[in-house]
């Protein structure tokens, strides 16, 4: 009896030690409801050339709630509330809002704060291993998304990165840092109220 209760044991570390991206991203989504990270986000051209960079911390709390400080070099948020996604800038003295579901969707945003039937919207597969990370690639069934496809790269069980290729031949690429899972976040992170005098647009 004590044999075949390690046989079990070894097979399921074995099974989770060759678990391919594909399943390590299901598996991510179904344990990781809430996350925190630092970012640092870089958008390249297509020739590969550096034209944008940015960091700053996310926080997301699915399904639909998520918040995106950028910090450095310009200050910016973007909150999402369940309901409707505000965009505030603070140079700009504006604020954009637009209801989630014309945000999420078939968006990148939708592979991290959508629901855990992702496979309904995108489909995925497995592109092997390239800079110690394995990665999934995830491509829209909706063709209309603006994007042509969404690469998510893990070390181990942990999202590391992520590569957004929209049809212009950009590239954006998102590395996480510090990441945290499940950490106890408050909903109240996720309200939004435009501050008095600021511009309101959108729907």
């Amino acid at each position: 009896m004590m044999f075949r209760k390690l046989l079990v044991i070894s097979l399921l570390f074995v099974g989770q030690a060759h678990a391919d991206p594909v399943q390590r991203l299901k598996a991510f989504y179904q344990s990781t409801p809430a996350m925190k990270a630092q970012f640092k986000q870089t958008v390249l051209d297509k020739s590969g050339r550096k034209v944008q960079e940015v960091s700053g911390v996310m926080q997301l709390l699915r399904p639909g709630r998520f918040r995106w400080d950028y910090q450095k070099p310009y200050v910016q948020l973007i909150i999402g509330d369940g309901k409707k996604v505000w965009l505030y800038d603070p140079e700009l003295s504006q604020v954009t809002v637009r209801t989630l579901d014309k945000i999420l969707g078939s968006s990148p945003a939708a592979l991290l704060a959508g629901n855990l039937e992702v496979e309904k919207i995108f489909d995925l597969k497995d592109i092997g291993k390239q800079n110690d990370l394995e990665w999934v690639e995830a491509t829209p069934k909706d063709k209309d998304g603006g994007f042509e496809k969404v690469l998510l790269g893990f070390k181990g069980e942990q999202l590391a990165e992520m590569e957004l290729h929209d049809n212009f031949n950009q590239t954006t690429v998102v590395e996480f840092i510090n990441l945290e899972r499940n950490p106890k976040l408050s909903p109240k992170l996720f309200n939004f109220k435009p501050p008095a005098g600021v511009d309101v647009v959108g729907d």
